[in-house]
């Protein structure tokens, strides 16, 4: 692949509460949002880093996994 990114990288995205907000972010020269959610309290999301998304922006508190561990947005 060679293009630091593996298509096999998944983010499991938990809200804590409502209107927690997940952005994507894209990869290239200019990083821009190009897609936005909105998750209730309970509601889970998967997400994939892809050749187009460089990075996930989560709002709120949630609990995120990934291949790296588990972190909180509301704990330091």
């Amino acid at each position: 692949m060679g293009q630091g990114w593996e298509q096999s990288d998944y983010v499991v995205i938990k809200a804590l509460e409502n209107g927690v907000t997940i952005i994507g972010l894209t990869r290239g020269k200019d990083t821009k949002f190009h897609h936005s959610e909105k998750l209730d309290k309970g509601e889970v999301m998967i997400a994939q880093f892809t050749e187009h998304t460089s990075a996930i922006k989560v709002r709120g508190r949630a609990e995120i996994l990934t291949r790296h561990g588990r972190l909180r947005t509301d704990e330091p």
